[in-house]
């Protein structure tokens, strides 16, 4: 388990918490399969009813891919990575429990993603949400399926071409957060709402969850198998790589 995960309990609540705050707990590889391991580990434990994840720190749930990682790499990696980015979503969509995302701060990229694949989400006025990876220079595959599922295809195309980051009241209304509370508040709402689907008849709840993967498989399978194709050509091209030198240099400055 890397130290850049943290799990703990509180009752029959499992708890997971990004720790790299001084990266917007952005996460790596190793962090993710210490976070799919976390999920695999709760969902098969009769002890554990109920899941939260958020991030340390108050500044961002998490920025999404640290992008140093991502720098390198070439077509062939690119895709490998996507099937990375598919087995950690396969083990959130999978759970059989519910999974609560306490949004502690910005959640961008994959990060607003994972929040999106997270059953239901409680934030704070100062959160922003947002697919930005096209400023990055990375092409955006996974972020328009699931925004598109759940926001249709015109907003869609304005978060993913702009890559803006929309507020908290603008996600409230448009229904991407659940409840907003005073930032001080974020843990303790999201805990009360764990508790309360956990108290939840367990076989109707994995029969929910088991319907909405179904429903919405056939789209997950597509974006995959189109990121796999889209990604090796964007990284084959160069940009990423450019485009991420430059967030660095404005980053150094």
């Amino acid at each position: 388990m890397s130290d850049d995960v943290l799990l703990s309990r509180n009752g029959r609540v499992a708890v997971i918490t990004l720790n790299r705050p001084d990266r917007l707990n952005a996460w790596t590889t190793p962090m993710r399969e210490s976070i799919i391991e976390a999920l695999q580990r709760y969902d098969a434990d009769s002890e554990v009813a109920a899941i939260i994840m958020t991030g340390a720190g108050n500044r961002a749930f998490s920025a999404g891919q640290d992008l140093s990682e991502a720098h390198d790499f070439d077509g062939e990696r690119a895709v490998a990575w996507v099937k990375e980015w598919q087995r950690y979503y396969t083990a959130l969509r999978s759970l059989s429990k519910p999974l609560v995302i306490a949004l502690n701060g910005t959640a961008a990229g994959s990060a607003f993603q994972v929040a999106l694949l997270g059953d239901i989400r409680v934030g704070h006025p100062g959160v922003r949400m947002g697919q930005p990876e096209i400023n990055a220079g990375i092409a955006s595959t996974t972020g328009p399926w699931i925004m598109n599922a759940m926001l249709g295809m015109s907003r869609t195309i304005e978060l993913t071409l702009t890559g803006r980051l929309m507020d908290a009241k603008e996600c409230a209304d448009i229904g991407l957060i659940h409840h907003l509370v005073p930032e001080d508040q974020v843990f303790a709402k999201a805990l009360e709402i764990a508790n309360e689907l956990a108290a939840k008849p367990p076989v109707a709840m994995r029969l929910d969850k088991q319907r909405f993967r179904e429903m919405t498989e056939p789209g997950f399978r597509d974006c995959i198998d189109a990121g796999m194709r889209i990604q090796r050509e964007a990284y084959d091209s160069g940009e990423p790589a450019r485009m991420m030198e430059e967030f660095f240099r404005r980053r150094a400055k």
